[in-house]
């Protein structure tokens, strides 16, 4: 009996099953958060958030997170879906930049630009899973990365924690840090969940009620790369200062929302209010707060035909996306704020997803 339980313990060491709230180097886990009725689903691939599960307003739990059902899925997977991505966020034109007069030529993986970190970005690596609590008053996970000195064309070593917690009623805190340990270089983590507040299987968002706390907005050219203006939303089906429906105005864009706001409050490392969005139909709002100059508001433009969890398969508009983070492309765009951490300093990025079924507006 003895020699058939270290066995057991031997296999599920081997294979990356949590043991104690510990893993083997390497190994690909799924690790669960609860707190009450509240309750998240994550995995150390990409440092993704898998699931957010919580009561609608009559009681029932869903999962308002789109999402896969193994982690395999989410290794094939090419839309990001609940992936912490970096080491730089959103878009890099011409996949390069020129730091401290030092040309950096970057791993397109976008046509010519570099989206998301390059072909192999932080959503497509093993975290480390430093540290693992999953009960008590604040259950909460930390995953850590280093990145080399020149990981998809990227200066010096990088390392990097993404910790998620769950705090007070029904929220859910992320905590993002990026030490440069012996060059400087840019830096724009962001966590890229599509949510859908009705339930991940629930269809479309376009009835989904979106109100953005920012006045302007930075436009693109044709292949999503700031032109490097800060433009007023007045005007423009971009002004969601007041709450709309995601869909009232999205056929008068192209394909549908993906762009990147000016946050209210200017630059600074305040928390800020970003978004409320609310679903009827369930009725649950869920309000975003950041730290961070700019939001990426975007409508699951190129989902198309992905087999989802339960076999659902999620299509364009399926989800929206609120992803808190510096302005893209801001490398090449002296005006933007700077995303450039110097050896020694730590890049820190906070973000806060308050869910309630209460009043929508903040």
């Amino acid at each position: 009996m003895r020699s058939s339980l270290v066995l057991c313990f031997v296999v599920l060491v081997a294979f990356g099953f949590v043991v104690h709230g510990s893993v083997a180097s390497n190994a690909v886990g799924v690790y669960d958060l609860k707190k009450g009725n509240f309750s998240v689903k994550l995995t150390n691939w990409g440092a993704t958030l898998i699931s957010v599960v919580l009561p609608d307003k009559h009681g029932k739990l869903i999962d308002v997170a789109l999402g896969y059902d193994s982690v395999n899925d989410y290794k094939n997977g090419s839309s990001y879906i609940g992936a912490t991505v970096g080491r730089v966020a959103n878009r890099i034109g011409g996949a390069q930049f020129t730091l401290d007069g030092i040309h950096y030529k970057l791993v397109a993986n976008e046509g010519k630009n570099m989206l998301h970190g390059g072909k192999i970005g932080f959503s497509d690596v093993v975290w480390k899973v430093e540290k693992y609590q999953n009960e008590g008053h604040a259950p909460h996970i930390i995953f850590a990365y280093h990145s080399y000195d020149g990981e998809q064309g990227f200066p010096g070593d990088l390392y990097v924690t993404v910790g998620y917690t769950l705090v007070g009623d029904k929220q859910l805190r992320v905590t993002m840090k990026a030490k440069a340990l012996n060059k400087a270089t840019p830096v724009n983590l962001a966590q890229h969940t599509y949510w859908n507040l009705g339930g991940h299987n629930s269809g479309d968002i376009l009835s989904e009620e979106i109100q953005i706390f920012a006045s302007y907005f930075t436009p693109v050219d044709s292949q999503l790369i700031p032109t490097g203006h800060i433009v007023s939303v007045k005007g423009t089906p971009y002004d969601f200062l007041k709450p709309h429906t995601v869909g009232g105005r999205i056929d008068k864009l192209p394909h549908g929302y993906d762009i990147n706001y000016v946050l209210e409050a200017g630059s600074g490392n305040k928390m800020k209010k970003v978004a409320v969005v609310h679903d009827k139909k369930s009725g649950i709002v869920m309000k975003l707060t950041t730290n961070q100059p700019g939001v990426q508001f975007y409508t699951a433009n190129s989902l198309k035909n992905v087999k989802g969890k339960g076999g659902f398969v999620y299509q364009p508009h399926a989800a929206v996306c609120l992803e808190t983070q510096a302005f893209p492309d801001s490398v090449n765009h002296p005006n933007f704020p700077s995303t450039i951490v110097n050896p020694g300093e730590t890049y820190k990025h906070h973000m806060v997803f308050k869910f309630s079924t209460s009043a929508p507006h903040y």
